[in-house]
């Protein structure tokens, strides 16, 4: 007979609450389901924003999570993409319809039905689904990726979100050779997708408030480097880009970053404001460009994104901390006090 499994976790019992370490269960292996022993945990801004109820509340008690990096302990029945002992992780989400027209065409984050989330979400039987900050979880094995073995572990765990969210725009707007992209933002984000662009071809340009991490920009594959702070940069980049990717989750000035596009440029937003944005009509109309968004990307893109980081040598610059330390990293990403990405190292759970 199965049994549920349980599993030590780092959960909130309310918004804005500390961690607390508690347990939990987990379900019993289905046909076709992996379990996996989680290694590392990477902290997303987004886990913030949902540990602490601003995204129109949070299911509690909730465990966030979605940059899952482990090894399988066991494997449902019918399972035959993975076998015990493999590196793989887990991302955004755990479980989509598998029969509209973006699930079959390998973007289930678009799912009609509702794509379920790797936490603060329910799943198709109603029940909630708990995240990554916690030793071990079951997936359906759809939903897992293999992490190359060029991939450092605790590295690769920011991959599943903060990489695939800026890969995949940049793939769907063809960054590449003859093209000229500028990274807004040298966070989280902005630091993979300058490494990502770059490999993929393209001019790289970094606008940043200042011109701190300008050294850093460069090192990162960055071709130049100009801070927002200095009107004169909006003069000197008018109309200079193909792509413009916004990392940040902060309002900007839309009209100003429109006027550095070339006509039919594009200006993709991936970080998300609380606040809403603003902007004329006529600073699209007059060069033919678009304002967009881009949520991460569907699974087979995933592991695309996690190929390609192994064979260029791209990971995120990390540091790893405690469980007991999560309290104060999400205090430290708010002040923007980290380079680049904390990632919990769950064997200290």
């Amino acid at each position: 007979m199965m049994c549920k499994i349980e599993t030590k976790v780092l959960s909130v019992a309310s918004a804005k609450a500390p961690f607390e370490k508690t347990t939990m269960e987990r379900r019993e292996l289905r046909p076709h389901d992996v379990l996996i022993e989680i290694q590392y945990s990477g902290i997303c801004h987004s886990d913030i924003h949902s540990a602490h109820g601003e995204w129109g509340g949070g299911m509690f008690p909730m465990v966030p999570g979605h940059e899952i990096a482990g090894v399988v302990a066991a494997v449902g029945a019918e399972v035959t993409k993975f076998a015990v002992g493999d590196r793989v992780g887990v991302g955004c989400f755990v479980d989509s319809c598998g029969e509209c027209e973006y699930c079959l065409s390998g973007e289930e984050q678009y799912c009609t039905k509702g794509v379920v989330s790797t936490y603060n979400s329910l799943d198709y039987d109603g029940n909630p689904t708990y995240g990554g900050y916690s030793q071990k979880i079951v997936v359906t094995e759809g939903f897992v990726v293999r992490i190359p073995d060029g991939l450092p572990m605790d590295a690769a765990s920011p991959l599943l979100c903060a990489g695939i969210t800026t890969f995949s725009p940049l793939k769907h707007w063809k960054a590449g050779p003859g093209k000229k992209v500028a990274i807004v933002g040298m966070g989280g984000l902005g630091h993979l997708a300058i490494q990502f662009a770059h490999a993929l071809g393209a001019e790289v340009t970094v606008l940043s408030r200042s011109l701190d991490k300008q050294a850093e920009a460069l090192s990162f594959g960055a071709d130049q480097y100009f801070a927002t702070s200095d009107k004169e940069t909006f003069k000197s980049l008018a109309g200079r880009f193909d792509l413009i990717l916004n990392t940040v989750s902060a309002n900007l000035p839309v009209d100003a970053y429109l006027s550095l596009l070339r006509v039919d440029g594009t200006l993709v937003n991936v970080g998300a404001p609380s606040e809403r944005d603003q902007y004329h009509v006529f600073s699209l109309i007059m060069g033919r460009r678009s304002i967009a968004g881009s949520l991460v990307g569907g699974i087979r893109e995933t592991q695309e994104m996690l190929d390609f980081a192994a064979e260029h040598g791209i990971v995120p610059q990390i540091e790893v901390i405690s469980a007991d330390q999560v309290d104060e990293a999400y205090e430290r990403v708010l002040k923007s006090d980290v380079r680049y990405r904390f990632v919990i190292d769950i064997s200290t759970l």
